[in-house]
């Protein structure tokens, strides 16, 4: 039983990957998205498929060897044969219910697999290849230019990865974000962007929360919203708050009336120790700042924070879905109500895109749908 046989794709994301992956028509694939979709999986399995039946002469798998502490990424002239080690790693823990560590030693002796660092590339061409960047948000953009150049005669060029959480501290448009906007209308390229609701892996979403819950736990705060967490937890003391985001210069900015002058994020399921019975804690916050205080818990259900943000709550069954899309939160809302969610001269979706973006670094996007009369909404 060939690879892909014992693989079959889990969701329409990893079926659209696959069918690109197997087109004469597209020399270039971008798959962005959380770890967890099965990006990786896909495009390693077919890779070493393709190699086994001659569709291609070799399997080239580039990845960035990075210390997570460190924030440094190695090359194999500093590691020796434990770059190399560490890159069969990778390859081996991705397949290792469909491929055996002997058979992929065997692919990688044999020059059918090729373990290559991003940081020596020049001068190299890889003509009848399937090349495959794998966290590519780690990835330079000099060694994405590099890679594309180097991909040569009836060759296919893959690059994956996560545009959002996985990424550097403190880059606004990292290596993943990027090769999407240049593979994005580019001729005889396919781009599919891989969401939170496609994340398959066990224990990946649960992951995923807990990495944007960690993400806002160390947004440094401002003085007043450290004064709002403070006065918060006097009144709410078994609350469990994760951050304070102020939005009342936004607000002021767009002028808003119906949105908050701060949000603060729990974690999941603590949002009634900080609202209290009849809302009587959140009043007393309230009171005692002087501000317009929405709470909202932290969740994978991203239309819960939207709603929390725009000034039309009720807006909320108009919406279609709410997900990671490339580098943004896209929101998918009736073509009715779009203007309206939208807002005059697009304030509302403005002022939720830089509260986002202040928030934990990512942005909105509204998209319009039509919706069939008597269609049941998710």
């Amino acid at each position: 039983m060939s690879v892909l046989e014992k693989i079959k794709p889990a969701t329409e994301k990893q079926r659209m990957l696959l069918a690109a992956l197997k087109s004469k028509d597209a020399d270039l694939i971008g798959a962005f998205g959380p770890s967890g979709t099965g990006k990786s999986l896909i495009t390693c399995a077919y890779g070493i498929e393709a190699v086994q039946k001659g569709e291609y002469a070799r399997f080239i798998v580039a990845r960035p060897i990075v210390d997570v502490k460190a924030e440094k990424e190695f090359t194999a002239a500093e590691l020796g044969e434990f770059y190399y080690k560490l890159a069969s790693d990778y390859l081996f823990d991705l397949l290792q219910d469909y491929v055996s560590r002997e058979e992929l030693a065997s692919l990688i002796e044999s020059g059918k697999v090729v373990l290559a660092d991003l940081n020596f590339l020049r001068g190299r061409t890889f003509d009848r290849s399937l090349v495959f960047l794998d966290d590519a948000q780690l990835a330079s953009p000099l060694t994405l230019t590099e890679m594309l150049i180097r991909v040569g005669t009836d060759s296919k060029l893959v690059v994956a990865g996560d545009p959002v959480f996985q990424v550097r501290e403190g880059e606004e448009l990292n290596g993943a974000a990027l090769a999407r906007e240049v593979l994005s209308n580019e001729e005889k390229a396919v781009v599919i962007d891989f969401g939170v609701k496609d994340i398959v892996r066990p224990g990946a979403k649960r992951g995923f929360k807990l990495a944007m819950e960690m993400r806002l736990r160390r947004r440094k705060l401002s003085e007043e919203e450290k004064r709002v967490m403070d006065i918060a937890y006097v009144h709410a003391p078994d609350a469990d708050i994760i951050t304070v985001v102020m939005l009342k210069d936004l607000k002021e900015k767009y002028e808003l009336s119906n949105v908050p002058d701060a949000l603060i994020v729990s974690k999941e399921g603590r949002l009634g120790r900080l609202i209290g019975r009849n809302g009587e804690r959140i009043n007393k916050i309230e009171k005692e700042t002087g501000l317009f205080l929405r709470g909202v818990e932290l969740s994978t259900n991203f239309l819960d924070l939207v709603i929390a943000l725009h000034p039309l709550t009720w807006l909320r069954k108009y919406i279609i879905d709410v997900d990671i899309v490339g580098p943004n939160l896209e929101v998918v809302i009736d073509a009715d109500e779009y203007p309206r969610f939208v807002g005059r001269k697009g304030s509302h979706v403005r002022f939720i895109d830089e509260a986002l973006r202040r928030m934990m670094g990512i942005g909105v996007r509204a998209v319009s749908q039509r919706v069939q009369k008597g269609r049941k909404r998710r």
